[in-house]
Parts: structure tokens; sequence; C-alpha cells
């Protein structure tokens, strides 16, 4: 893919010197976390409640980021089920003084709606409509 998805990310920053590897590079457990927060926000927004992370799987990383590149994280749910909810990730970079994205990361996310005790709580059947 050379262009990022269609629309909006669910979230955008910029890589810091703090967030950057012993060889120079932006940390890639850095780039899982952003994403996972990402995908987090979607969780929410789709169970209209608290959901939590139970699962991460299928990371890849086809490019690196370096300092100073702008990290934007796109989520897409892509399955939905009574309590549970799979959404996938992507990360795309940017030069920070340019328009040219490359695709640095993708990565798949479970999470379980919950109530107030960390239960399972069933997803509503009409969200989305």
């Amino acid at each position: 893919m050379t262009a990022p998805p269609e629309g909006h990310p669910i979230i955008r920053l910029t890589a810091m010197p703090t967030d950057l590897n012993p060889y120079g590079g932006v940390f890639g457990g850095w780039i899982m976390s952003q994403m996972a927060l990402g995908a987090a926000s979607l969780a929410s927004r789709h169970s209209k409640g608290r959901a939590i992370l139970v699962a991460a799987s299928d990371f890849t990383f086809p490019a690196g980021m370096l300092v100073g590149e702008e990290l934007s994280v796109y989520a897409t749910l892509e399955k939905s089920g009574r309590t549970s909810m799979t959404i996938s990730a992507e990360g795309w970079r940017r030069e920070r003084d340019g328009d040219d994205a490359c695709l640095t990361a993708t990565g798949c996310f479970t999470f379980v709606a919950v109530d107030e005790n960390n239960t399972p709580r069933t997803i509503s059947s009409d969200l989305g409509k």
C-alpha cells in the first residue's frame, strides 16, 4: 500500500527522542503501544463503555521510523462478537516536513467489553446503526 487508508487517523503523534531504541530508530514497542491506544479508542466507542485488551498478535514492521516523524494510527473493527471485538491497526509514518507516507507497522488487537467489576458484558447489537 502506498497511501494511508481513507479517512482520518484515530490517533496521530510525533516520535520524540525518548521513544528511540539504542540504535537511534523509534522503538517498535512504542509504535505497538500507540497502535493499542488507537485500537482501544475504537473498542470503547464501539462497545459504548470500558473495553480491555486481552490479546495482541500478527505484528509486522515493514519500515522503521525516525525521531521527528509523525505516526498516524488507523484502526478498523474486523469482527464483533457477544462480548469481544477484533480490531486491526496500521501505523503510518510521515516526514515532519513532507507529505510522503509509508506503512511502518500492522497488528491485530482483541478487546473484551467489561462492566465496572471487570466482568465481560454484552455489546449491544444495535451499535453502529
